[in-house]
C-alpha cells in the first residue's frame, strides 16, 4: 500500500512538472535582420554573386558568339569539322553547366562564410535567454506553418534582443 501511495504521488509530481514548463517563440529571420552586420554581409554576399554572375554571362556570350560562327560557316565546312565544332560547343556548354553548379556552392559558402558568426552570436543569446528565464524549448516562427498552434508560449525577441545589444 506504501508503494502504492509513492506512485501515485510520483505520478502527480511529473504530471505538474509538466504543466510548469515554459514555451517561447521569436521569428530567428526577423533577429538575424536587426543584427549589426547583417546589412554589409548581405551586401558583400550580393557583390561576390554579382562577380561570379557576371563571369558565367561571359561564358555564355563567348558560347552564343561561337554558335554564331560556326552557323556562319557550316555550309562551307566539311562534315568533320563540323562535328568538332560542335563537339567543342557541347564541351563549352558543359563547362558552363559546371561553373552554375559550382556559382551556387560558392555562394553559399561564402553566405556561410559571412552571416555564420553572426547566426551563431544570436542563436548563443537565445540559449542564454531560454537558459536564463526557464524555458523548456523555444520555437522558430519565421518558418512557414511551423508552428500551427502555440499555448502560454512567450515571444522572447525583446529578451534577445536586450542579450544581442540591440
Amino acid at each position: 500500500m506504501h508503494r502504492l501511495i509513492v506512485i501515485v504521488f510520483g505520478c502527480f509530481l511529473a504530471v505538474g512538472s509538466l504543466t510548469a514548463q515554459k514555451y517561447g517563440h521569436l521569428n530567428f529571420g526577423n533577429l538575424i535582420a536587426q543584427v549589426p552586420g547583417t546589412k554589409a554581409a548581405d551586401e558583400q554576399l550580393a557583390a561576390y554573386n554579382a562577380e561570379l554572375m557576371k563571369k558565367g554571362e561571359e561564358m555564355v556570350a563567348q558560347l552564343r558568339a561561337r554558335v554564331t560562327e560556326l552557323e556562319g560557316q557550316i555550309d562551307e565546312l566539311p562534315p568533320v569539322k563540323v562535328a568538332e565544332f560542335r563537339a567543342e560547343l557541347n564541351k563549352d556548354r558543359e563547362e558552363i553547366v559546371r561553373y552554375e553548379q559550382q556559382m551556387v556552392q560558392d555562394v553559399e559558402r561564402r553566405r556561410r562564410e559571412l552571416l555564420g558568426p553572426l547566426i551563431e552570436e544570436a542563436r548563443a543569446a537565445i540559449i542564454k535567454v531560454a537558459e536564463e528565464n526557464g524555458y523548456v524549448l523555444v520555437f522558430d516562427t519565421s518558418q512557414f506553418n511551423t508552428v500551427l498552434f502555440a499555448r502560454d508560449s512567450d515571444d522572447l525577441m525583446a529578451l534577445v534582443k536586450a542579450q544581442l545589444g540591440l
